[in-house]
């Protein structure tokens, strides 16, 4: 059984987890508990040196980079406490599988998950990584609280009333290294995944909205090849509360086997199908914490448009199909609730996220990427920090970014949590706001 892939302080290769990029940073270290933290970040700070915090190594761009110190939470621990409201303590370095088996044990469960599990929970927060779900809102949007360790090595605690905390639950890792998040739950639930294969183009088209609305989460994946059928229908319902299925869907069997979301890729690593009802953390991700997920050699690439949009944008999609499938391996429709978190790519609207999985070839993903991004321009559309984008697109809203500049010149105007691609994407951004 292949496991996933090791932590960055295991790893000799300074390497992301696909392999496209090769971290600059001078060392990593791994304090063994909050002091550490605290004494490290406040000696690099003192030194001149940036600090970045360095979590599952899952972002496809330069985010977690540094030219500095990498550090990790890992040495915090992974045990997870469960308040009798049912709010959840968790230390920052945990991973999502880690998190949900211990909630599972004590009979709760987050509102949703992420497609893999072996990321880390303030990490996937930090960058704004979401599920799928018309009424379901990106990761972050559990988050009730933080605790994160500033440049002076000072602890800021801020709770679920506290008018910072929307910027600080997607922050990038921008204002501080953050070592603790307080998360929503509610009661352990069981979900049902059922896999629909080969759909009619046509009349997913023509019904998209009441697909994208058929369970709690839904993903449509399709590589692009055949324009008419899309790949796959992914459907996760809540046992407790099941969804009217489209009846694009409800008028075809389901998949008679288990389905890898990438076509002709063996499903052994995906979490398990067939409508057989199961816990919801080991049915709301596409992949099983235990395997590597996807594929593991690949590059990938996200943009968030209005939902209102869905059908124009996989149209315009549909025009360049021909030019983007023979560097892709799988497309991927989801949907995500609108939130207030100001660096979210669901800021302020109900959001279709559209994703790309791509074969680790970066120059034809190069020219694939720009193409997207000029079919997708007339529909407002956001990239996804932690992917490959071309650089045409915003990552969020410039009004989020100008509130976030203000907050992170308060909490780190030395930049000490700062590289060059938070400078860019985030100055660049606040100053189009300025000046509109």
């Amino acid at each position: 059984m292949v496991t996933s892939p090791a932590p960055l302080e295991a790893s000799p290769t300074g390497l992301n987890w696909s392999g496209n990029v090769r971290y600059a940073s001078t060392g990593v270290v791994q304090p063994p508990d909050l002091a550490g933290v605290q004494e490290a970040v406040a000696g690099a700070a003192a030194a001149g040196t940036r600090v970045r915090a360095l979590g599952s190594r899952h972002s496809f761009s330069t985010v977690a980079d540094t030219d500095g110190l990498h550090l990790s939470t890992r040495g915090l621990g992974t045990r997870v406490e469960v308040d009798a409201d049912g709010l959840a303590a968790v230390p920052s370095g945990a991973t999502y599988a880690e998190v949900a088996a211990q909630l599972h044990a004590a009979g709760r469960a987050l509102h949703n998950m992420g497609s893999l599990p072996h990321i880390s929970v303030a990490g996937a927060c930090a960058t704004g990584t979401h599920g799928s779900g018309d009424g379901n809102g990106a990761l972050a949007t559990a988050v009730r609280g933080l605790e994160l360790v500033t440049a002076s090595g000072e602890v800021v605690r801020l709770d679920a009333d506290h008018p910072d905390l929307p910027g600080a639950a997607v922050s990038l890792g921008a204002l501080g290294v953050v070592t603790r998040l307080w998360l929503a739950t509610e009661p352990a639930y069981d979900v049902a995944q059922t896999v629909w294969t080969d759909v009619p183009a046509d009349a997913l088209a023509d019904e998209i909205e009441a697909v994208m609305g058929s369970g709690h989460s839904v993903s449509v994946f399709d590589d692009l090849r055949d324009p008419s059928v899309v790949s796959a229908v992914f459907v996760k319902q809540r046992v407790d509360g099941r969804a009217d299925l489209a009846p694009v869907l409800a008028g075809r069997p389901s998949a008679a086997g288990p389905v890898h979301p990438v076509p002709g890729i063996d499903p052994a690593p995906a979490t398990e199908q067939g409508g057989v009802s199961g816990p919801w953390h080991e049915r709301l991700p596409h992949f099983r914490a235990e395997f590597v997920p996807s594929v593991g050699e690949e590059l990938q690439t996200e943009y968030f448009v209005p939902r209102a949009a869905i059908r124009e944008a996989r149209a315009a999609l549909a025009e360049v199909a021909d030019q983007v499938a023979p560097v892709l391996m799988v497309h991927e429709l989801r949907t995500v609730a609108a939130d207030e978190l100001w660096l979210s790519g669901a800021h302020g609207r109900d959001t279709v996220a559209i994703h790309f999985t791509w074969r680790p070839e970066p120059g034809p993903v190069g020219e694939a990427v720009r193409l997207l991004e000029r079919v997708l321009a007339p529909y407002d559309p956001r990239a996804h920090w932690g992917k490959v984008a071309g650089g045409t697109v915003p990552r969020c809203d410039p009004a989020g970014a100008a509130r976030f500049a203000v907050l992170r010149d308060r909490l780190d105007p030395g930049r000490a949590f700062g590289n060059a691609f938070l400078d860019a994407e985030l100055d660049s951004l606040a100053a189009a706001q300025s000046s509109t």
